[in-house]
């Protein structure tokens, strides 16, 4: 089992305090790994057995707990003294009203609790209305590149030399856990992807949001997946469904949306106004939460590469626990603005630098943005300018394998 150290990291300042660690993501994007790895942890400082009390609720094993009544007393009945307990529910969404047996069991027991979950809703209703200020959010991606080129090297016991050449089969097979655990051919991976894009699509969104129209969710998820990396609104989705005859009002698009987001299908990044300093509420850009669903839905389309790769950068940004903005600044678009606390970046994001209109489009964005704060030009272009006045283009692998911006 390979760690995920840069989540543990995170998790490991807050083991024993009076915080429910919540772990969220897209469905095998490798939440339960961590939970287990959290478990070992607990083990290797000399926790026993018998204090860690683990429940998974996709499993058959466990399907008898469907409300929190059951999850309170199945618990309760396992701590038989005062001593700490570690307690970790595997998604625990499954389990009906869980917040409320979560909740009273930070009340009267003396616990440490952590729990994942594959629907944002855990944040937005059931936590903030239970257990609000007692929690603490841990966003969990599919593998980035870094993590990707770990896993490989463990699994083949090799180095690798040539991290331009696997930024190519990264961009294309994405980095769900599963599929680089062995040396599975292009076709297996789309299979595995495909059928964990159906189980998100069945059971985060048609399911939890009570979805009917199923056809006309299925074409809302091809237009935001053949436009990643574009502005777009609702009303050009609805123009969208008009020119294909279908009649959709507003109101359905924004909640198929919500439920998408909801299920960590999909991410909105809002724009924003750099002159103005504000943030913008229309034309946001969409973008997925692992580029092969992209490909499990559409195939593999070349003319996806720009969006594709605006879409690895940005889950890069996210990951690094930065706050990510499309920016505009006065005519011009900047692909991303992120900051957290005092740091900022901007950063442009092309395929190849081949033309004298791309790249006066993509230093151009940067001139107006009078700031001393680091600006990137990332491409997938082998040889560059390091610093080109000041703004520093290079290649998108080795952006993502930085240390620090």
């Amino acid at each position: 089992m390979i760690v995920r150290e840069k989540y543990l990291e995170q998790i490991r300042p807050l083991i024993n305090k009076p915080f429910i660690k919540v772990l969220t993501g897209i469905r095998r994007c490798g939440k339960s790994i961590i939970l287990k790895q959290l478990i070992d942890l607990f083990r290797t400082s000399g926790i026993h057995e018998s204090r860690i009390i683990y429940y998974n609720f996709e499993s058959l094993e466990h399907i008898e707990i469907d409300g929190y009544l059951k999850l309170y007393t199945e618990i309760k009945s396992k701590i038989i003294d005062n001593d700490r307990y570690y307690i970790l529910l595997d998604e625990i969404q499954e389990v009906k009203e869980w917040e409320k047996a979560v909740n009273s069991l930070l009340a009267d027991s003396n616990v440490d609790m952590y729990i994942t979950g594959s629907n944002s809703k855990l944040l937005s209703s059931e936590l903030a209305t239970y257990i609000s200020g007692r929690y603490v959010d841990f966003q969990i991606s599919t593998l980035s590149f870094e993590e990707y080129i770990l896993f490989k090297e463990t699994r083949t016991a090799q180095k690798i030399t040539n991290i331009y050449s696997e930024f190519e089969i990264y961009i294309r097979f994405g980095g769900f856990p599963a599929i680089h655990l062995a040396d599975y051919d292009s076709d297996t991976i789309y299979k595995i992807v495909n059928d964990i894009y159906s189980s998100v699509i069945l059971r985060d969104t048609i399911q939890r949001y009570n979805i009917r129209n199923f056809d006309i969710l299925e074409r809302l998820v091809k237009f935001v997946f053949e436009n990643v990396g574009n502005r777009f609104s609702a009303k050009n989705i609805a123009d969208y469904f008009k020119s294909q005859q279908r009649k959709i009002d507003l109101n359905t698009i924004y909640n198929y949306l919500k439920a998408l987001e909801g299920a960590f299908i999909i991410q909105r990044v809002a724009r924003y106004d750099i002159r103005g300093k504000e943030v913008l509420q229309t034309n946001e850009k969409y973008f997925v939460s692992d580029v092969s669903l992209i490909y499990a839905v559409l195939g593999y389309r070349d003319r996806f590469i720009s969006g594709i790769l605006e879409n690895i950068v940005m889950l890069e940004l996210k990951r690094r626990g930065y706050a990510v903005y499309v920016g505009k600044v006065e005519e011009k678009e900047v692909d991303f603005i992120a900051e957290k606390k005092n740091e900022k970046i901007y950063v442009q994001v092309t395929y190849k630098m081949v033309e004298t209109q791309t790249i006066e489009r993509e230093f151009g964005a940067f001139k107006a943005i009078n700031d001393n704060y680091p600006k990137y030009v990332v491409s997938m272009d082998e040889f560059w300018n390091d610093n080109v006045e000041g703004i520093k283009h290079i290649h998108i692998a080795n952006f993502l394998l930085m240390e620090n911006y």
